[in-house]
Order: C-alpha cells, then sequence, then structure tokens
C-alpha cells in the first residue's frame, strides 16, 4: 500500500508562535527551520500514536484483492473518491455502486471492491486527521508536538533527532497511542 498527502494539513501562524514563545525566540530569522521541524515533530507524533493529528487529504494505492481494504492511516474521517487504477497506470473514478466504505469507530477506513473490472489497483482519496486545525487539537498533544520541536531545535547541533521522542513528550501523547500486534 502507497499513501500520499494530497494536500497537507495548515500548520497557522499560532503554531510557530507557540514554538517560539516556548523557545524565547522573537525574530523571524530561523522561521523556516521552526515550521520545518513543527512538521516533522507532527510526523513523529502520528509514527508514535498510529493516529494523524491534523486533517489532510491522502490518497492510498492498492492492489486489488477480496474482502475488506483497511486504510492504513487513521483516524479516517471521510472517504471521498475511488479510482480503479489498471497496469498501465490508467486512472477512472469508480461508480458508488463498484464498491462499499466502512468507517469503524476506531477511525479505521476499510473499502470493499463489488466489481473489480480490469483494475489491478485501486486509489482510495480520503480526508484522515483527528483535529481539523491546530487550535482543536487536544492540548497535551499540541503541547508534545511543541516540545518535540522544541527538543530538536535544541539537539540540532548536539547529538541529532533521536528514533522515539523524549519521555516528556511520550507521557503527553500517550494516551492516544494505539498499539497494534504484529
Amino acid at each position: 500500500m502507497k499513501r500520499a498527502i494530497v494536500t497537507p494539513a495548515i500548520l497557522p501562524v499560532s503554531a510557530l508562535a507557540e514554538l517560539k514563545q516556548w523557545l524565547g525566540i522573537s525574530t523571524t530569522h530561523d522561521d523556516a527551520l521552526l515550521s520545518a521541524l513543527l512538521r516533522a515533530a507532527l510526523d513523529m507524533c502520528e509514527a508514535f500514536t498510529g493516529l494523524m493529528p491534523l486533517e489532510a487529504l491522502c490518497e492510498e494505492v492498492t492492489p486489488v484483492r477480496g474482502g475488506w481494504l483497511p486504510l492504513t492511516v487513521r483516524p479516517v474521517q471521510a472517504i471521498t473518491a475511488m479510482e480503479a487504477v489498471t497496469q498501465t497506470g490508467e486512472r477512472t473514478a469508480m461508480d458508488p455502486g463498484d464498491y462499499e466504505i466502512e468507517l469503524d469507530a476506531d477511525g479505521t477506513g476499510k473499502v470493499r471492491l463489488l466489481r473489480r473490472g480490469n483494475a489491478t489497483n485501486i486509489a482510495v482519496r480520503f480526508i484522515a486527521g483527528l483535529a481539523p486545525g491546530w487550535d482543536s487539537l487536544p492540548e497535551a498533544m499540541r503541547h508534545g508536538i511543541v516540545r518535540l520541536a522544541a527538543h530538536q531545535h535544541r539537539e540540532r547541533e548536539a547529538s541529532g533527532a533521536a528514533p522515539q521522542p523524549p519521555a516528556a513528550v511520550a507521557a503527553l501523547w500517550q494516551p492516544w497511542r494505539r498499539m497494534r500486534l504484529a
């Protein structure tokens, strides 16, 4: 399964302002770097919790097979379109009668083909994310993202990025963490 973010979440100036306040920075000299650190912290939050923090338009392309096909990103808010993809890469919009959609209570989105046609893959477009915007993120999750970005900023010339968030950040994100059995 191949996931792509078609339209990323918008990071408002208030997010950058929170990070700059946490770091005690008042100039605009490092704004681009700090914004990149916030985006990286959002990605790390998703990797740690199993939930995409901010709503974004995504697409997953997966091989056609029988049964329900779960999407890898959670929580899915809406499945907006499905396309059949042929072996040559040609895409065709699928009729709603050719598939079924299911959104589970845990945020998992699933699709099931009723008619395959000549598709070898399907492309599913959907909106996923815990909150529609920065200000509506749960406070502890938002604070963890800011703290992780601040930590990475402070460590940029020392040890660099660690594979796991610091314990203080992990503690803030723990209530949203989804464990998966392999």
